[in-house]
């Protein structure tokens, strides 16, 4: 074996580039025998496009029916791109550096970072409001204490414990989330739970404007350097989320920005009024008719799906063609979702081809909610 001998200037190079590039690789510090996962996450505004083709890539030609004005402006609707408020990793506490999003979460879409951990773990969130609203963070499962529990209401506490409540722009707050053993996996569950994170400032109102994500714990000794459960090869996070643009912070901005006649735009409709209903966006991840991409797998492998829904009134039916899933104890291959919920569901598939996954909710389907997903 050939050895080469490094001099003092690669050397220093070395410890400078090293530390840089591992926690690239996964933001975990581990001191007193914890396990410290650190994440930045920013709030920030984005122009989002529902169906960026204007296209309905299930049918393979244009959306039918009052579809066709979900993906085109016009003189009393807005189209298919709204403005919207996300969460976005960036790579430290600068916020100048984006962390460049891997292959295998391109399918996140709209959905904020993946924040991992194993029991007994802290999660360290280190937020930062670069939007035009006051915003937070909040999650399911973990504690918290009232320092970090992102939302506001009469609680009785004062001072440095409500700061945490509403990040106003160009602020910043450090959300800390132990990891108990009860926001782990339960005893006749699989390797890993499933939560979310959102903002809570105004829940309504964050949330459609898209401040939500997933966070997944892992059960104590089964996760891998990066957080990944060791009995799992490949991970998939969909949010079938309804998202009503009416009570989104930015409706007026997207009135103001998209639509063609933005006078001619109601301001007041009902639920009954069809201009309501073409605000009500029925997408997976943020996408609508067929654009979510990423979804991709192999035949045989281990394929952990974590479904979720949002804060509307929402009840949905998400369903696998060609394969099944084992889900709550239950072979099946269709769950039940309602308002806020996480389910978790094991495929191993066994049929190669492009298939469709979407949801069995007529309203839903007829508006966008499908996707595709691929068996290699």
């Amino acid at each position: 074996m050939r050895r080469t001998k490094l001099s003092a200037g690669t050397l220093c190079l070395l410890a400078v580039l090293l530390p840089l590039l591992l926690s690239a690789c996964a933001p975990a510090d581990t001191r007193g025998g914890i396990t410290v996962h650190t994440y930045y996450v920013a709030a920030e505004e984005v122009d989002w496009d529902y169906a960026p083709t204007g296209m309905d890539r299930i049918s393979g030609g244009a959306p039918e029916g009052p579809a066709t004005m979900l993906v085109n402006p016009g003189p009393t609707w807005i189209g298919r791109v709204y403005r919207k408020a996300i969460y976005r990793e960036y790579t430290d506490s600068t916020f100048t550096m984006p962390r460049e999003r891997p292959p295998e979460w391109e399918h996140l879409g709209m959905l904020g970072p993946v924040l991992r951990a194993s029991v007994g773990d802290t999660i360290k969130v280190v937020f930062r409001n670069k939007a035009t609203y006051p915003y937070s963070m909040h999650p399911h499962g973990v504690i918290y204490d009232k320092a970090s529990e992102g939302a506001p209401y009469a609680d009785g506490t004062t001072g440095a414990d409500k700061a945490d409540d509403g990040v106003p722009p160009g602020g910043t707050h450090l959300y800390v989330w132990p990891v108990p053993e009860r926001a782990g996996p339960a005893e006749m569950e699989g390797s890993t739970a499933f939560w979310m994170y959102h903002s809570h400032v105004n829940e309504t109102r964050d949330v459609n404007a898209g401040l939500i994500g997933p966070m997944i714990i892992t059960r104590r000794g089964v996760a891998r350097p990066d957080g990944s459960p060791t009995d799992v090869d490949r991970e998939l996070v969909v949010a079938f989320a309804e998202i009503d643009e009416n009570l989104s912070w930015y409706f007026e901005d997207n009135i103001t920005s998209y639509a063609v006649q933005p006078d001619r735009v109601p301001r007041d409709a009902t639920f009954a009024d069809i201009s309501y209903l073409l605000n009500l966006r029925e997408t997976m991840n943020g996408f609508s008719f067929g654009h979510l991409p990423g979804l991709r797998v192999r035949q045989g492998e281990r394929v952990r799906w974590y479904v979720f829904a949002t804060s509307n009134f929402e009840v949905h039916a998400p369903h696998w063609h060609g394969q099944t899933v084992v889900a709550n104890h239950m072979r099946t291959d269709v769950l039940a979702l309602l308002t806020m919920q996480m389910v978790t569901a094991d495929m191993v598939p066994d049929n190669p081809g492009t298939w469709l996954f979407h949801c069995h909710v007529a309203p839903h389907l007829d508006f966008g909610m499908q996707s595709l997903f691929t068996v290699e």
